[in-house]
C-alpha cells in the first residue's frame, strides 16, 4: 500500500482536514525512544505501524532508519496529533496517518501483514500540559479528558450522571486508590451543590476526601488517571488491539509496547506469556512441541528508562517496555 492511499482518509474514506488552532507547542520528550525503535525494526524496507503517533517522536526515528521502500503508518485519536501527522506526511511520503484508535490496526493496513507494531500507551506531555484538554489537576481547565475531544462523553458529563458505586469502582479498579469510596461519596455530594465542570474543582473535592497524603504525590493523581482510563476505554482497547496486532504481524514481526500503568503492563505481560506458552492442554495429553501452537516469544526482560532519562524527564519514571516476536 502506498502512503498516499492512507493520507487524507479515515475509515469509510472521509477526508481528514488539519484542525484549526489544534497544534499547541508543548514540549514532548519521547520515552525510551532509541530502545523502542531498535527493538521494533527488523527490516529497513518493511512496513511498520506506530499505533500511538502522538507528536511523532518514535515515528521520525523509525523513518530515519527506513529505506525508500519502507513504509510507516501512524494512528492517533487526538486531532492535534493528526495535524502533526499530516505535516509529517508532507515532509515524507513514506509516512501516512490514520485518525482513529489503535484498535484499527487491522484495518489501516488493509490485507497487508506488517513487520512491526509500536504502542506507546497513556497520554503525552502536550495533552497533559494543555489545560483545555482537562487531563491534569495541575492546570485549571474544563473537565474533559477525552483523547479525541470531538467524540464520546467527557469526564464532566460522566461524573454528572454516574452512580456513586460506579464512580467508586472506576477509581478503585483503574486507580487502585484505597479511598475510592470516600472520593465517590464526596463527588456525589458536591455535584448536588454545584456541577463539577473543571479540573481544579474535581481535584479539590478529591483532596478534601483523602485523609492521608502520599509523599511527593497529589491525592488526586490516582483518581484522575482512573477516570481518564475509563472515559477513553483504554484497557478494553488495549486488549482488543493486542489480539488484532498479533494477527497483523507477519512471522518474525515485532510487537513493542511501552506502558505507564501497572494494569496496562499486566495486560501486555499476560498476553505475551499466553501466546508464548501456547494452547492450554491437559498435562496427560501427549503432544509434540509444534502442536502447542506457540505464536510468540518474549525478547528479553522488561526494559525501563535509564536513571539519566528519568532525571531529564521525570514523567518517564513509570515506563515499562516489553518486546515480543511473532513465531507463526
Amino acid at each position: 500500500m502506498k502512503s498516499s492511499d492512507r493520507v487524507g482518509s479515515q475509515t469509510g474514506g472521509n477526508k481528514i482536514a488539519a484542525p484549526e488552532n489544534e497544534v499547541v507547542n508543548h514540549v514532548h520528550k519521547t520515552v525510551l525512544l532509541h530502545e523502542a525503535v531498535d527493538a521494533l525494526l527488523t527490516d529497513p524496507s518493511g512496513v511498520y505501524v506506530d499505533g500511538t503517533f502522538g507528536r511523532g517522536g518514535h515515528s521520525r526515528l523509525i523513518l530515519s532508519s527506513l529505506t525508500e521502500q519502507g513504509r510507516l503508518i501512524g494512528i492517533d485519536k487526538d486531532p492535534a496529533a493528526i495535524a502533526a501527522g499530516i505535516e509529517l506526511n508532507r515532509e515524507d511520503a513514506r509516512f501516512s496517518i490514520h485518525h482513529g484508535s489503535f484498535t484499527d490496526v487491522d484495518s489501516v493496513t488493509d490485507d497487508q501483514l506488517v513487520d512491526g507494531i509500536l504502542l506507546d500507551l497513556g497520554v503525552s506531555s502536550p495533552q497533559l500540559d494543555d489545560a483545555e484538554r482537562g487531563f491534569s489537576f495541575l492546570n485549571e481547565g474544563p473537565l474533559d479528558m477525552r483523547m479525541n475531544h470531538q467524540d464520546g462523553e467527557s469526564a464532566a458529563d460522566w461524573l454528572a450522571r454516574a452512580e456513586e458505586q460506579e464512580i467508586s469502582r472506576v477509581i478503585w479498579e483503574y486507580g487502585e486508590d484505597r479511598f475510592s469510596r470516600r472520593m465517590a461519596r464526596a463527588i456525589i455530594r458536591e455535584r448536588e451543590i454545584e456541577p463539577i465542570l473543571t479540573t481544579r474543582r474535581l481535584a479539590d473535592i478529591i483532596a478534601a476526601a483523602c485523609p492521608t497524603r502520599e509523599k511527593g504525590k497529589h491525592p488526586a493523581t490516582r483518581a484522575f488517571q482512573a477516570i481518564r482510563i475509563h472515559i477513553n476505554h483504554e484497557l478494553d482497547d488495549l486488549v482488543l488491539c493486542l489480539d488484532r496486532a498479533l494477527e497483523k504481524l507477519q512471522p518474525g514481526g515485532r510487537l513493542v509496547v511501552i506502558s505507564f500503568h501497572s494494569l496496562e503492563d499486566r495486560i501486555v505481560k499476560r498476553f505475551i506469556r499466553k501466546h508464548q506458552k501456547g494452547d492450554e492442554l491437559p498435562s496427560w495429553l501427549p503432544v509434540t512441541e509444534d502442536q502447542l501452537n506457540r505464536r510468540m516469544k518474549s525478547l528479553g526482560k522488561a526494559i525501563k528508562p535509564s536513571r539519566q532519562e528519568v532525571q531529564e524527564n521525570p514523567r518517564a519514571r513509570s515506563a515499562v517496555m516489553r518486546v515480543a516476536e511473532k513465531l507463526v
